[in-house]
């Protein structure tokens, strides 16, 4: 059973889902399907590593068919425009420096979907996002770690 909650997506990555959706339909079909073509052709079912691998790969591209349509299905567009922007939101920016550290680092609040920490991009369910939701430039959000509480300040929220 799949679930029903809301996937949260930037216009961008809502842009970037269908994209992506549209290159498993359109290419990555074809090109595994030519290679299972293939693969059939080469003799003994039972000894053909090839077939096996690309049945493999038609499983997996069909299957992220299903999430991304899923996806798309239950996408709800994020966008600050007119919003508050002095309370960190979905589709903020917010700089802040954890306590004890002289660097700011600055993170873009998203849906989980769109997440990438090493892009700077944190979804709302991470331990982070969590705490920096529904806070002002100024406070002071906590996040739980197993070696003790990290307290960052949030300095900035565009």
């Amino acid at each position: 059973m799949r679930s029903r909650t809301v996937v949260y997506l930037t216009p961008e990555g809502y842009t970037a889902l269908e994209e992506e959706l549209e290159y498993l339909k359109t290419v990555r079909r074809q090109e595994v399907a030519e290679r299972l073509h293939n693969a059939l052709g080469e003799g003994e079912l039972i000894e053909n590593a090839e077939l096996e691998e690309a049945r493999r790969e038609q499983s997996f591209v069909e299957g992220r068919i299903l999430d991304l349509e899923e996806k798309l299905r239950r996408a709800h567009i994020i966008d600050k425009v007119g919003k508050d922007t002095d309370l960190v939101i979905l589709g903020t920016h917010v700089t802040v420096q954890e306590e004890g550290v002289s660097d700011e680092e600055t993170y873009f609040v998203v849906g989980s979907s769109e997440a990438d920490p090493g892009k700077g991009k944190i979804s709302n369910e991470s331990p982070l996002g969590a705490a920096l939701l529904g806070k002002r430039v100024g406070e002071k959000a906590v996040v739980r770690a197993p070696d003790g509480d990290i307290v960052f300040k949030i300095l900035a929220i565009t």
